[in-house]
């Protein structure tokens, strides 16, 4: 473990700074990113608050579809994450404890056949090590919102740094009338411990010849890498569900009792102008994480992409 992390630290800076990529003959053919946060949603600040992923892609050139070849194409992959018990101020007993978490990965995405994989590594960083408490309170102060007593600061996910392994696998099927539908399976093992199924319904353009990577909280997918999309509005809608072993952000020793399903349903509608430019925006409903948690909740994801 100590020698895959090691060598994953090496490609990691490498192709930060752009090494890898002259080395190898590649070149950065794409960039994606997503926001979400409940405010976009159901309009509360509870649960997942908030999280921002951003990816970046390097490869030698894009023809409209994966390469066979592992490693080929490389993505630099950053998310950010807070979660939060219902209320800041004053939480109920046996709610989840605020957390901040950051990860910075390395994924890799190619085809077999007519199937599309993923598979990477992340190290997620969690804890006031992120900073992430004292940014959540500097928002509240400026944006407004409760502001995050000293007791749940005090008590918020500990600092700590966990690898998490993911693979996702899955195939796109042309239903007719400009419809794909795209089942898939994903895996995650360290940070969160999971294996989950579902499927994406797309009936439009969007994506059609790009590369699409998926939000880890909410399974919305977005654009990392531009296809030849025409202009005009695209819809999407998907489902899953997940059998969850364990999460760092919900440890069983605070007394958190994992649910043993985790389903999430989302939809959204993405727009493209004539000259390449995007907005999206999506919905997604998540279950319940822990069987304390009250209801499910609901949240927004947007993105832009702007050309002048």
């Amino acid at each position: 473990m100590t020698r895959l992390l090691a060598a994953f630290f090496t490609a990691l800076t490498m192709l930060a700074t752009g090494q890898a990529a002259d080395a190898q003959g590649r070149e950065r053919i794409g960039y994606g990113w997503l926001a979400t946060n409940d405010i976009f949603g159901d309009l509360h600040d509870r649960w997942q608050t908030g999280s921002v992923s951003t990816s970046r892609i390097w490869g030698r050139g894009w023809t409209g579809r994966l390469p066979q070849g592992f490693g080929e194409v490389l993505e630099l992959r950053f998310n950010g994450r807070i979660v939060s018990p219902q209320n800041l101020s004053r939480p109920a007993l046996g709610d989840r404890p605020f957390g901040g978490a950051l990860s910075l990965g390395l994924h890799t995405h190619f085809a077999r056949g007519a199937m599309d994989y993923a598979v990477g590594v992340d190290v997620v960083v969690t804890g006031p090590q992120t900073g992430l408490d004292d940014f959540q309170r500097f928002l509240h102060d400026y944006l407004g919102g409760r502001d995050i007593s000293g007791q749940v600061r005090r008590n918020q996910v500990s600092n700590d740094v966990n690898p998490e392994l993911v693979m996702e696998a899955g195939r796109d099927f042309a239903l007719g009338g400009n419809a794909t539908i795209r089942p898939f399976v994903e895996g995650r093992w360290g940070f969160e411990t999971l294996a989950r199924v579902g499927f994406d319904l797309t009936i439009g353009q969007r994506g059609r010849d790009g590369l699409l990577v998926r939000d880890p909280v909410t399974g919305q997918r977005y654009v990392a890498v531009q296809g030849n999309e025409a202009p005009g509005a695209s819809f999407v809608f998907g489902a899953d569900v997940a059998y969850v072993d364990s999460s760092e952000l919900l440890n069983r020793d605070r007394g958190i009792q994992l649910t043993d399903a985790r389903t999430r349903v989302r939809t959204g509608v993405n727009w493209q102008g004539k000259r390449g430019g995007t907005i999206f925006y999506g919905l997604t409903w998540l279950d319940k994480e822990f069987e304390a948690q009250k209801e499910g909740q609901l949240v927004g994801s947007v993105r832009l992409r702007l050309n002048f």
